[in-house]
């Protein structure tokens, strides 16, 4: 920065051109130093997300082929493959369109206790159903017949239609019970139908991955869930009831919460 006086004595401010170079080596650093935290962060949510799609796969497959006793278990394949081979598309998807979405999605770290009972309770109902299908085809007891197996994996992959459309019209979507600024109410598409519809579409996840599996066993496990996620969305409700605006305005409009006609 240099100064010149005029012939008044008054003093002029001007930038030379070394200083206008030097300002704009600090913007550029600036801009740099920005692209570069952004880069890390996108690094660090690939590898979080490439650990927990991998730690899933493993940890499903131990759970379904060790108490089978066998890889031959052609069920437990097709699980594997309605399961994983769409997460793993989507994933791909978000990680390139929407990484934020991907982020609210991977962060599982429930606040409220409640959640956190719930959340406790299904990793268990998880453990014991898949378990139990691998012991039931290890032993042939109490299986279903092949058809249905199909019907499971057909249900499977429509609730996975219908999850990317609740993905697509909630921006807010996320895994944890929680109220973001800026949030507001969707109510809009399926969020019309039912207030809860990704909880719909878990529910018609959850109960067809034991059809898939060939299981009664493990439906009936399965059906669990129910109570489950009714304990969730009651809790839910109740946290943004007292801090998302207009909710209980939009309860009011969309009777149902899970299922239409009856809950």
């Amino acid at each position: 920065m240099v100064y010149h006086f005029s012939r008044s004595g008054k003093k002029n401010l001007h930038k030379s051109a070394a200083a206008i170079a030097k300002d704009g080596d600090v913007c550029d650093n600036s801009g740099r130093i920005y692209e570069m935290r952004e880069g890390t962060m996108t690094k660090r949510l690939f590898w979080q997300a490439r650990g927990k799609f991998w730690l899933g796969v493993l940890g499903v497959g131990a759970l379904i082929f060790l108490p089978a006793g066998t890889l031959q278990f052609g069920q437990g394949w097709l699980l594997m493959g309605v399961l994983f081979v769409p997460m793993f598309l989507a994933g791909l998807f978000l990680m390139a369109k929407d990484p934020d979405r991907l982020r609210r999605r991977l962060d599982a770290r429930e606040k409220e206790m409640t959640q956190k009972r719930v959340l406790a309770l299904s990793g268990l109902m998880f453990l014991t159903a898949f378990v139990l299908a691998g012991l039931s085809f290890r032993f042939d007891f109490l299986r279903f017949p092949g058809w249905v197996s199909i019907l499971g994996a057909v249900l499977f992959l429509l609730g996975y239609v219908l999850y990317a459309f609740v993905l697509k019209e909630n921006a807010y979507l996320a895994r944890t019970i929680q109220v973001e600024q800026g949030q507001k109410v969707v109510d809009t598409g399926l969020y019309g139908v039912v207030r809860h519809p990704m909880y719909a579409v878990t529910l018609l996840l959850f109960l067809s991955m034991p059809l898939v599996l060939g299981s009664p066993i493990s439906f009936a496990i399965m059906l669990c869930y129910i109570p489950l996620i009714v304990r969730r969305i009651r809790n839910e409700e109740e946290v943004l009831k007292g801090g998302l605006a207009g909710y209980e305005d939009y309860c009011r409009k969309v009777r149902y919460r899970l299922i239409p006609g009856i809950w």
